[in-house]
């Protein structure tokens, strides 16, 4: 793949934290000018980007005169059928020139080149972490804010990210869809699977740093690292206290 000076100068900056360029107005800084461009617009209240009008009331009307000859589903705009009708024919237009994998959507494609370039263009206000998926921000935002948008309909318990609530919910139903293959035991978790695995295994990754010795679960190694340090759990100093 063929990247020319200004480009590679722009990804650059990605790893060095550079912003260069600074609204005069509120003095923000920006890696990239375009992304100064368009804050500038916030300050402005320029639009220059015109809507097709009758495209435009259809977000307003709900109007969806496009339907996919499959499954009937509609859409406002001709431009998402032919996304949408791509999850029926397979089709994969968009292909990476690093890696050659494809995808159905150009986003997507966007989103899957930054992890060859590393590019992490979505900056948290609060930490200045910074991430590759707006989604990601968006998850990460809520470490700050302590936003649980996700709530279960069975007990009300609320989650910051979907996948926890998903979990949660088979404490619920049950389910327990990850199986070893060793022995046909199920979890609902699959990091519960992960750790089960090590029965079979031997596997130990965790290693105590003073006398090497190996765990196959964290919780034992943190354990064992009290008959180095003395520590006692917090419940034996309660007990322990009880019998003074």
């Amino acid at each position: 793949m063929t990247i020319n000076r200004s480009n590679l100068t722009s990804h650059l900056r990605t790893h060095t934290g550079e912003k260069p360029y600074t609204c005069d107005v509120c003095n923000k800084s920006f890696s990239h000018k375009g992304n100064l461009t368009s804050h500038l617009r916030t300050h402005t209240g320029e639009k220059p980007y015109t809507c097709n009008l009758t495209s435009h009331l259809r977000t307003h009307t709900g109007e969806k005169p496009y339907t996919c000859d499959v499954c009937n589903k509609s859409f406002s705009h001709n431009g998402n059928l032919t996304s949408h009708l791509r999850t029926h024919t397979g089709e994969k237009p968009y292909t990476c020139d690093v890696c050659n994998k494809s995808f159905s959507l150009k986003g997507n494609l966007t989103s899957h080149l930054r992890t060859h370039t590393g590019e992490k263009p979505y900056t948290c206000d609060v930490c200045n972490k910074s991430f590759s998926l707006k989604g990601n921000l968006t998850s990460h935002l809520r470490t700050h804010t302590g936003e649980k948008p996700y709530t279960c309909d069975v007990c009300n318990k609320s989650f910051s990210h979907n996948c926890n609530l998903t979990s949660h919910l088979r404490t619920h139903t049950g389910e327990k869809p990850y199986t070893c293959d060793v022995c046909n035991k199920s979890f609902s978790l699959k990091g519960n699977l992960t750790s089960h695995l090590r029965t079979h295994t031997g596997e130990k990754p965790y290693t105590c740093d003073v006398c090497n010795k190996s765990f196959s679960h964290n919780c034992n190694l943190t354990s064992h690292l009290r008959t180095h340090t003395g520590e006692k759990p917090c419940h034996m100093m309660f007990v322990i206290s009880h019998l003074v």
